[in-house]
């Protein structure tokens, strides 16, 4: 218990040490976790309406991906990513790999299909009556599943918060692609692998305590605003 009570003196000692390096780690970890969740929600989303809503040559194998994708170790995609991108790679001219760039493409991966399967368990779950009228409308398939989207609107802010939370808690991933570099690529995830390695445990508690108080700012801001979200998509 004494380890413990000076573990946490420690990590509250470290708040009045954190200065700009601290703040550059919070602002890099917002930037790629915000643009990986609206990338994996623009694309995940319409995804899972058009599977719950279609049936089509392939779409068995498309949902088995979405449900495979849901569930897949981070550092999988992260390796994935990082083959791609590689300077031997098929896109290493693009000079992405070690970037934030290629974190925020490892991000999307994983949160396109958590964003599609929360959203097709939720427009899946209408009532059969809602579905059989928005089918029978006379609409460009954009426009129904616009329309379906909007009646599982609480679902698809579900779906939001889950592409949130996989990706600003995700540390494989990006520090594979990423490499922890300080002032470069170092988020607060990776922060905290690379101080509770060096057994500096007070920083990296309070490092957790910042990822924390973001992540409820984040999902209870997206909690209360998921009904004009799911109408607007």
């Amino acid at each position: 218990m004494e380890f413990l009570g000076e573990v946490v003196g420690d990590a509250f000692a470290a708040f009045s040490d954190f200065g700009p390096e601290l703040l550059e780690v919070i602002g890099l970890t917002l930037l790629v976790s915000g643009f990986s969740t609206v990338l994996g929600v623009v694309i995940g989303v319409p995804l899972g309406a058009l599977l719950a809503l279609e049936r089509f040559r392939g779409s068995g194998v498309l949902r088995t991906f979405v449900n495979v994708g849901m569930g897949v170790p981070p550092v999988l995609v992260g390796l994935g990513v990082l083959l791609l991108f590689w300077n031997a790679g098929p896109f290493g001219a693009l000079g992405l790999v070690f970037t934030p760039g290629a974190m925020v493409i490892a991000q999307v991966f994983l949160a396109i299909p958590v964003a599609a399967g929360v959203t097709r368990g939720a427009v899946g779950g209408l009532a059969p009556e809602v579905i059989g009228e928005i089918k029978a409308l006379n609409l460009p398939a954009t426009m129904r599943y616009r329309l379906a989207i909007g009646e599982a609107r609480a679902g698809v802010g579900a779906a939001v918060v889950a592409a949130f939370g996989r990706v600003i808690s995700e540390v494989g991933a990006v520090l594979i692609v990423g490499g922890n570099i300080l002032g470069e690529t170092r988020v607060l995830t990776t922060l905290i692998v690379q101080e509770a390695r060096q057994a500096r445990f007070g920083i990296a508690i309070a490092a957790g305590m910042v990822l924390l108080v973001i992540s409820l700012i984040v999902n209870v801001s997206l909690g209360r605003l998921h009904r004009p979200l799911g109408v607007g998509l």
